[in-house]
C-alpha cells in the first residue's frame, strides 16, 4: 500500500501543499519562540546565541557567526557550513532546504526564498503554495539587500553584488549583478 505524503513530506518534495497544516503551524510556532529569544539577546552573547541556532538549525558549522535580526519559517530546513558570517537583518523563509556553505558571507539584508505560489490565481488562493531548495555554495559572498529566489543554486566563490535580484542559477567564480542579477565576469 502507498503511503500517504503528509504536508511536510509535499512542502520538502516540492510538491503543492497546504501552508497551515498543524504539524507545519506547530514547527514555524516553535522556530519563532526560538527567534523571539535569538533577536533579543545582547551583543555579549555569542555562546547562548550559537546554542540557539544550533538546536533551530539543521547544522551550524564551527566558527560561524550569525548576527541579528533573523527571520526564519521553520529553521530545521537551513544548514550552514563552517567559518560563514550572517550579518543583521537577514530573512531566510526555509519552507525547503536552504544550504549555504562553508566561508560565506552574507552582507546585511540578504533574503533567502524557497517559498513561492501557483501563477494561476483560483489554484494559488485556495491556499496551496510550494517550495524549492536554494544551495550557496562555498566561499560565496552576497552583498547588502540581496534576494536569491526559490530554485537558485550559487556556485562556490560567486560575489553576488548589493541589490541584486538572483532569479536564475549563478556559476562559480563569477561577479554578478542587478535585477535581475546576471553574470559581469569571471573572478
Amino acid at each position: 500500500m502507498k503511503k500517504v505524503k503528509g504536508q511536510k513530506e509535499k512542502m520538502l518534495a516540492g510538491e503543492l501543499y497546504v501552508a497551515d497544516d498543524p504539524k507545519l503551524y506547530a514547527a514555524h510556532l516553535r522556530a519563532q519562540a526560538i527567534l523571539a529569544r535569538f533577536n533579543a539577546t545582547p551583543a555579549d552573547a555569542g555562546d547562548e546565541r550559537r546554542a540557539m541556532l544550533a538546536d533551530l538549525f539543521a547544522q551550524f558549522g564551527d566558527g560561524t557567526v550569525l548576527k541579528p535580526t533573523l527571520r526564519c519559517d521553520y529553521g530545521f530546513n537551513i544548514s550552514i557550513g563552517e567559518r560563514t558570517f550572517i550579518n543583521f537583518d537577514c530573512v531566510l523563509l526555509d519552507c525547503n532546504r536552504i544550504v549555504i556553505g562553508n566561508e560565506v558571507q552574507f552582507a546585511p539584508g540578504v533574503h533567502i526564498y524557497t517559498a513561492t505560489h501557483p501563477l494561476d490565481a483560483k489554484q494559488r488562493r485556495s491556499g496551496v503554495e510550494y517550495a524549492l531548495p536554494v544551495v550557496i555554495g562555498d566561499g560565496a559572498w552576497l552583498g547588502g539587500g540581496a534576494i536569491v529566489c526559490p530554485g537558485v543554486t550559487i556556485g562556490e566563490n560567486t560575489v553576488v553584488g548589493a541589490g541584486s535580484v538572483v532569479v536564475r542559477n549563478l556559476p562559480s567564480n563569477v561577479l554578478a549583478v542587478g535585477n535581475p542579477c546576471r553574470v559581469l565576469r569571471q573572478l
